[in-house]
């Protein structure tokens, strides 16, 4: 099997500290939580920010700068990927989910179709899809293509179709979200076969369906998502203390199957990311 990426999501945008103590949610707070990830083992660290006196997901420029500079000055170099999902329920307008995009990000996370989450409905129209694809493209960012249904899937090809989307595709699947796709392995196989050959895929198990989906993704060769933003739950009932001990989880099993970690390089080739072989990438 080729190497492992690991791919820890250390925050999110809702999760309140009530919930799970641990959640960081300073910026000082997320860039030491991804740190810690890329330490154990991460090589991709997947970030929002959040309003530091609500607690609640923002898109704000300052707290994402406050976060990537931190990152940089401890000396440690994973792929970084920001979120251009805004908050769930809020529906943020989409200029402001374009702020990530201008630090150019190695990936951002690209959410390929709309969802109904509860009451509201999470919007991810196709002029807006369009117009993502488009400004990712102009300033270098790979998109991770998040499918909650199958039918985002075909979302992405269309767009592939229409030269929005270069291939190779990466997609991540994301399972057991409300609205979406259930966090079974039937679930998870049928995604992982409708994709086109040639894509990378990597999956997230929301909640209890974190540890099935991640035993099935190591079983069938896929990458996988593991953090705080997705589970906060080492094991039932017992939270989990910190994203670092979720990314020391995979990195056991993956060693007891024989199969290794991918460095951050590593992920950058096996992404086909830009920065692969190229060195950094320029300040924004």
């Amino acid at each position: 099997m080729e190497p492992l990426i690991v791919t820890a999501a250390v925050t999110g945008s809702r999760t309140p500290r009530e919930k799970c103590p641990h959640i960081p949610i300073l910026p000082e707070e997320i860039a030491d939580a991804a740190v810690e990830a890329a330490r154990a083992g991460a090589a991709v660290v997947h970030i929002h920010v959040r309003d530091p006196k609500t607690g609640v997901g923002t898109q704000n420029e300052g707290l994402y700068r406050r976060v990537l500079d931190r990152i940089a000055a401890a000396g440690v170099d994973p792929v970084i990927c920001l979120t251009t999902s805004g908050i769930p329920g809020r529906n943020l307008a989409y200029e402001a989910r374009f702020i990530p995009l201008r630090f150019r990000p190695e990936l951002a996370s690209f959410d390929a179709g709309s969802l109904n989450v509860g009451d509201g409905v999470f919007l991810n129209p196709p002029e807006f899809l369009r117009d993502l694809a488009r400004r990712m493209a102009q300033v270098g960012t790979k998109p991770e293509l998040e499918i909650f249904d199958t039918g985002m899937i075909g979302n992405c090809l269309r767009l592939r179709d229409e030269g929005l989307l270069a291939p190779p595709l990466h997609f991540q699947f994301v399972l057991g979200a409300p609205g979406g796709a259930p966090a079974t392995p039937k679930a998870l196989l049928h995604m992982m076969e409708s994709i086109p050959p040639g894509s990378t895929w990597s999956s997230i198990g929301i909640g209890k369906g974190h540890l099935p989906i991640l035993l099935t993704t190591l079983a069938l060769g896929g990458h996988v998502r593991v953090g705080l933003e997705d589970n906060i739950y080492y094991q039932r009932g017992v939270l989990a203390r910190s994203n670092a001990q979720l990314v020391e989880r995979v990195a056991r099993l993956a060693r007891e199957i024989g199969r290794p970690l991918a460095t951050p390089d590593e992920a950058r080739r096996l992404l086909s990311l830009p920065r692969a072989g190229a060195g950094p990438r320029p300040n924004p």
